[in-house]
């Protein structure tokens, strides 16, 4: 079946998960685009890339009608040390690489044109995911840490590599959060996940995406069916026939936008 409008994906961990909370980057996206385009949420909190890879068949089947725009976020857990609190998530980062081009791979082989935007893992504080986990999981003080940012910043490098060899747009979330004084503060709630802040720098760096790079804005994106002004009460069907005459939204290709 066509789609009647344009379809963006959220891939992720729990940080896509959380996204349509109060506050949220995909629920702001989601708003923005509330008249010209579908996203669609599939974050699973926990997951590492190889299970996303268990799971990428089922997300992105073979369909006469793919997604648009998929942003592919994870590594928050790969990232994970291999202690005995972190194995459990922790992905070698060589094997991290490659399934990160596996499943941009697989994206673009169900559609040429769907962009694919990866998001590198935001940086950790050290410190207060470490009290976190104490005041939540009863970790004692002397328990090894299962994650600390060092790591972290070797994932998201990574993140970058595979977008430049795999030619797609990446958000280097590590690196653009810590340009901010108290980022620690600003843009985290616990030390991993994300505050209102840095939803709100997330939103900020994808909509610059679909603006300056791929030119997917919201206001140049055609809406699906006529505005209410257009239709006159007295004869409505006038309107939507024009709208139906003039529009052709569903074979649109956003990458002509």
């Amino acid at each position: 079946m066509t789609k009647l409008r344009p379809q963006f994906v959220l891939f992720g961990d729990s940080i896509t998960q959380l996204s349509f909370e109060n506050g949220g980057w995909g629920a702001a996206l989601a708003a923005l685009y509330s008249r010209q385009a579908d996203v669609i949420l599939r974050g699973y909190r926990g997951y590492n890339t190889s299970w996303a890879l268990l799971i990428l068949d089922k997300i992105f089947p073979e369909l006469s009608s793919p997604p648009d725009v998929v942003t592919v976020f994870f590594g928050a857990n790969d990232a994970a040390l291999p202690v005995p609190d972190g194995k459990h998530f922790h992905v070698p980062l060589p094997q991290y690489k490659a399934n990160l081009h596996q499943i941009v791979s697989h994206i673009k082989s169900n559609s040429e044109t769907t962009v694919v935007v990866l998001i590198t893992p935001p940086p950790l504080d050290d410190e207060a995911w470490i009290e976190f986990r104490r005041a939540n999981y009863n970790k004692q003080p002397e328990a090894l840490p299962d994650r600390i940012n060092e790591v972290t910043k070797l994932y998201a490098q990574a993140c970058k590599e595979v977008a430049k060899e795999a030619c797609v747009p990446v958000i280097d979330l590590w690196s653009v959060f810590q340009q901010t004084q108290n980022w620690r503060q600003a843009y985290l709630i616990d030390g991993l996940h994300l505050s209102v802040g840095g939803n709100r720098i997330v939103f900020n760096e994808l909509v610059n995406v679909l603006n300056d790079i791929l030119f997917l804005r919201a206001d140049k994106l055609p809406m699906d069916f006529p505005p209410f002004g257009d239709i006159d009460p007295k004869n409505p069907g006038v309107a939507f026939q024009s709208w139906e005459n003039n529009s052709n939204l569903a074979k649109v290709n956003i990458l002509d936008w």
